[in-house]
């Protein structure tokens, strides 16, 4: 199974179509205002139309109301909604029922206690990201260009489609992989020139060294595939890949004792801000 690879953050037609024709697996849209990446609803439209049936689009929202979801849903008509906030359980629940669209809930991550939410989002949610928490005083969710510990999850055994995010770049991405066993890589900051610039040969670099890791056996997205032997337009349409209605199998995840101190020694280390 290869892995699934989502470039998010972009913004212009020039930065999408180099991710679509790299092979990018996922192509996400920010619609957070706050964020250097922000997308207005007319843009949005012109790239979801550009995205179309290339690649799963995402929407990625911060603690969005249901008038802005259904405004995203109309114009963008997403495959996948990214939720970056806050958002309960019974919100996640409410937002998959409401659109019925499948869901990625993220979770910050700094040590082995942060994953103590995880079972009650594993449960409605139809993936997870793990990203590293913000720091202290930031006005946005994230790692700001930050990795976490990787092996915090190292033992993880999630019986759900998972990726990992965070300060990941063509330089530390194969690293990612082989300790967490993630079956999906999501790089933002990590293929920018500037804040919300995204760089097309940073695009094309990472995607290369994403195929390149020679996964082989992730914890699995189950029932996903994701061969980019075909052109984007060819094979699978991007919802299938994505499987929402996998059957649920129990949680079990058995977590690293170990907890991050200050700073992190076993995974590389990023300056560019989200």
């Amino acid at each position: 199974m290869s892995l699934l690879v989502k470039i998010c953050g972009l913004s212009t037609r020039e930065t999408l179509d180099t991710a679509l024709e790299a092979g990018a697996d996922m192509v996400g849209f920010v619609f957070f205002s706050p964020s250097p990446r922000h997308l207005n609803l007319e843009t949005a439209r012109e790239l979801g139309r550009q995205a179309k049936d290339r690649a799963a689009k995402v929407a990625l929202t911060v603690d969005a109301d249901d008038a802005t979801l259904e405004n995203i849903v109309e114009i963008l008509r997403p495959d996948l909604l990214q939720l970056h906030g806050a958002e309960t359980i019974a919100r996640v629940r409410d937002i998959k029922a409401k659109f019925a669209l499948p869901v990625m809930k993220v979770i910050a991550v700094e040590t082995s206690a942060d994953l103590a939410a995880l079972p009650g989002h594993a449960s409605v949610a139809d993936r997870i990201l793990f990203d590293a928490r913000a720091p202290r005083g930031a006005t946005r969710p994230g790692g700001l260009g930050a990795v976490f510990d990787w092996h915090v999850l190292e033992k993880l055994d999630l019986q759900l489609p998972f990726m990992v995010s965070g300060g990941l770049s063509a330089d530390n991405v194969a690293e990612a992989v082989r300790v967490t066993r993630a079956g999906g890589v999501d790089v933002s900051s990590g293929v920018e020139s500037a804040p919300g610039i995204k760089d097309p040969e940073m695009i094309r670099h990472f995607i290369r060294a994403a195929r390149a890791t020679g996964l082989t056996s992730p914890l699995p997205a189950r029932g996903e595939r994701s061969d980019r032997s075909c052109d984007p337009g060819e094979g699978e349409p991007p919802q299938a890949r994505l499987s929402p209605d996998l059957p649920r199998q129990p949680l079990t995840p058995t977590l690293s004792p170990q907890e991050r101190g200050e700073g992190v020694e076993a995974a590389p280390q990023r300056a560019k801000k989200n």
